[in-house]
């Protein structure tokens, strides 16, 4: 027979789960007609409006996402590049044949010493100076830039024929100083690359840096020409039909090619596992993020409010999905995240009551299933 104490203890127990389960029907009422999404609970007027992801919407954003990339990448394009035209700064080598006296050796206009090799020795050349012209025996100053080696060698020969009968001049540039490229970012040697013989398209630069790095997003390339930005995406060229082998640079262009770490996706909130997701090239879906993210907690999270929140220039917008709608995974497939984006998953009703009982009474709920039992 139990004691006086133990009757006392059972009859108390049973008052507070009795209590509890009050607490837990209202507090689910409650908490069912709340929303438990902290970004569109804020002061009123201050808090962004929450769109439905629908097929429209989705629709909406393609359209949207396709006219903000769309540029004129006509201007790059250049399927038959000019020749190499002679610069300030090149160094040049001319042989007269026959006329071995005419050789030079090769000095700098800003400091008039020769300009020496490896070894020491100053190599035979002509050093372009900062009006484009070179001094050369009995043709005197002539004015070179923007020729071609050709038509350098042309008019060289046209000058010393008053004094040589039927020179034989061969001309060509030595050292290629005048025109140059930067590239930066993620390649194996970032720095300047010179414009030589060979065309200096898109893919010669990103070759002679040594090519992309795995962290590197090949939809991220930005190439800044003076005051125009053009953005490069190397996959939707492709799909265009542009080949970038023929996107040409030219001198004084700045290319740099961003990391895929800057293009990061956060998921948080009642998933499996919370995480940072690098997108894939630029594209990631919400379908993927909640996929690679072990999907929304069977446990605690509410499949109903699945939010997409992102900045733009005209403020903060969010987005909600309602998984357990027909056809949800397929807007989620098609609905494509930003970089930045943050998707949210909003605890369960029950969630949201057990955590804030917990605040409220802690260990209540377990200490009294723990007294009840005999």
């Amino acid at each position: 027979m139990k004691s006086h104490i133990e009757t006392t203890i059972s009859r108390a127990t049973g008052r507070a789960l009795a209590c509890l389960l009050a607490l837990a029907l209202a507090g689910c009422g409650y908490f069912s007609n709340r929303q438990s999404n902290p970004v569109a609970n804020g002061p009123a007027g201050e808090a962004p409006r929450t769109e439905l992801i629908t097929p429209q919407l989705i629709a909406a954003e393609q359209i949207k996402r396709e006219s903000a990339v769309r540029q004129d990448l006509s201007k790059l394009v250049e399927p038959n590049p000019p020749s190499y035209t002679i610069g300030r700064g090149d160094i040049l080598s001319i042989v007269v044949w026959d006329h071995p006296e005419l050789g030079g050796t090769v000095v700098t206009p800003a400091s008039g010493a020769a300009e020496l090799s490896n070894n020491g020795v100053p190599p035979p050349g002509f050093v372009v100076d900062s009006e484009g012209r070179i001094q050369f025996p009995f043709a005197g100053s002539l004015k070179l830039e923007g020729l071609t080696e050709d038509k350098a060698r042309d008019l060289l020969a046209g000058k010393l024929a008053r004094y040589i009968a039927q020179p034989n001049v061969t001309l060509r540039v030595q050292a290629y100083r005048s025109k140059r490229v930067y590239i930066d970012g993620e390649v194996k040697s970032p720095g300047l690359q010179a414009i030589n013989d060979i065309p200096m398209t898109l893919m010669e630069a990103l070759n002679r840096a040594g090519g992309l790095l795995p962290t590197a997003d090949q939809s991220r390339l930005v190439l800044e020409r003076g005051d125009q930005r053009y953005r490069i995406d190397l996959r939707e060229l492709v799909q265009k039909g542009i080949n970038p082998g023929n996107v040409m640079l030219v001198p004084g262009d700045v290319v740099r090619i961003h990391s895929r770490d800057e293009s990061k996706v956060f998921v948080s909130g009642e998933v499996v596992t919370p995480r940072a997701l690098t997108m894939h090239n630029g594209r990631l879906t919400l379908n993927e993020a909640l996929g690679e993210s072990g999907g929304v907690s069977p446990l605690s999270g509410d499949a109903r409010q699945v939010y997409v929140v992102r900045k733009t220039n005209e403020g903060t917008r969010v987005y909600q999905l309602d998984a357990r709608v027909t056809g949800a995974m397929a807007m989620a497939e098609g609905f494509e995240l930003h970089p930045k984006d943050v998707v949210y998953v909003a605890a369960s009703p029950l969630a949201n009551w057990h955590r804030n009982l917990s605040l409220l009474i802690p260990g209540a709920l377990t200490s009294a299933v723990g007294v009840s039992k005999p």
